[in-house]
């Protein structure tokens, strides 16, 4: 006889698998371009009480490679600038829910400005991904409290990709 309750958990991650790929192929980026850096992302997302509702003001976190080591920051505009100086831009182009329902939603951005050389002048799109946390608060934000900042720890994974020859 199987115990069904023994396959739950194992039912339960491969439908978490599933939706993380439907989310991954909705957020992809244009075919022909390739990735040429991976980041991890921690620090805060930025919310302002206006009109009795938490608004997005600006990301603020730091970038690190896979070895640990801060190689760049991210913070509003969104911005992404590389510890070599080089900034992109970017700009909305598609949002879906986060499969973690307690966290911000993944992204794709296209890249709308550049500044400076190196590594980010020709990114030309960024996913962000594997989101943790950084939801607006769930109260607090009313008439008395307009103009109030609230910060919310996040961390999320960003792939930046490139043009391929």
């Amino acid at each position: 006889m199987i115990r069904w309750a023994f396959l739950l958990p194992f039912c339960i991650l491969l439908n978490a698998l599933g939706q993380d790929q439907a989310v991954r192929e909705t957020l992809r980026p244009p075919s022909g371009e390739k990735l040429v850096l991976q980041v991890h992302a921690t620090g805060d997302q930025i919310y302002v009480c206006k009109q009795a509702a938490w608004t997005f003001q600006a990301p603020e976190a730091k970038l690190f490679d896979a070895a640990g080591k801060q190689v760049g920051k991210h913070f509003a505009g969104p911005t992404w600038e590389s510890s070599d100086g080089s900034q992109v831009k970017g700009k909305l182009v598609a949002s879906a829910p986060s499969p973690d329902a307690a966290a911000i939603p993944w992204l794709l951005l296209t890249a709308a400005e550049h500044h400076g050389s190196g590594v980010m002048a020709s990114v030309t799109s960024i996913q962000r991904l594997y989101t943790r946390s950084g939801k607006p608060p769930a109260q607090g934000c009313d008439a008395g409290h307009e103009g109030t900042e609230s910060r919310s720890r996040y961390a999320a994974d960003y792939y930046f990709y490139v043009r391929a020859n």
